[in-house]
């Protein structure tokens, strides 16, 4: 019996707490949804702060309470855990107040948001880049910041990332037999992250790619691209004298060397 006149007790509050915060929606008192957002963030309800702060933010726009409420809106957003819309609203913030006390915390904020939003290697990487920019702007523009080093770290994170997507999508078209498309991939990727950790393993899937690419060529086209895998070998063992991978690549050379040996000089039509 106790038990069940708590929960009608508690359905009637719950009621008309409902009850009372829609017709604060609705009201056009601004003061009273200002003063009310207020104590919602100190309860840390979120949803209902943003709310009523949707509503009221243009009311006090050129106002000397602007820059507290744009910040507490994007730290509500941040609160509920939608990066998204959180990092969005940071970025609004130091937009509206580039000088303003928390600008320094909104700029940190806001490439922390994508940094969050940032997915696996495999993924797009659009949130990647776009933290990376962020906080390097952060780094630049706050160098005395305690905040420097971890955004350090962060952008080391977040650049392994890109040079391990890189390997991955250069990995996928040799894996796929592509390998006129995967010296390109491999190329570009080497270029970009000359010291990718990836390198050696890199550059040898671009000596077996050429070699492989050779092998399956139409014959008026192999010698040219036996001589560009013989290439590739010299700058390869040039760089990596005592690689991981010799013995494959002792065998690319001496197949590709027999080859050009015994080949017959041809006019290249292509």
């Amino acid at each position: 019996m106790r038990f069940r006149l708590f929960i009608i007790s508690l359905g009637v509050l719950l009621f008309c707490s409902c009850s009372e915060y829609n017709k604060l929606l609705k009201s056009t008192d601004y003061e009273l949804k200002k003063t009310k957002a207020l104590e919602y963030y100190a309860e840390t309800k979120y949803v209902k702060t943003t709310e009523l702060l949707r509503q009221i933010l243009p009311r006090y726009r050129a106002t000397e309470e602007a820059e507290e409420l744009n910040w507490i809106n994007a730290r509500s957003y941040y609160g509920m855990k939608d990066y998204m819309m959180a990092g969005s609203q940071f970025k609004i913030f130091v937009e509206m107040f580039p000088f303003g006390k928390y600008a320094e915390e909104a700029y940190f904020f806001a490439a922390y948001c994508d940094y969050l939003l940032s997915p696996r290697p495999e993924l797009d990487q659009e949130y990647t880049r776009m933290a990376l920019e962020g906080f390097d702007l952060f780094v630049t523009k706050y160098g005395y910041s305690p905040r420097v080093e971890e955004c350090r770290g962060y952008i080391s994170e977040l650049e392994n990332k890109l040079v391990e997507k890189n390997y991955k999508s250069a990995r996928l078209y040799y894996d796929m037999k592509e390998y006129k498309a995967a010296v390109v991939a491999i190329e570009n990727s080497l270029k970009v992250y000359a010291d990718s950790k990836y390198r050696e393993e890199m550059m040898f899937l671009k000596l077996n790619s050429l070699y492989l690419y050779a092998v399956n060529s139409m014959p008026n086209m192999q010698r040219t691209r036996y001589q560009d895998t013989l290439d590739e070998y010299y700058s390869f063992i040039e760089e990596y004298p005592d690689s991981e991978f010799s013995r494959e690549v002792n065998s690319i050379y001496q197949r590709t060397e027999r080859f050009l040996r015994a080949a017959i000089p041809i006019t290249d039509n292509n």
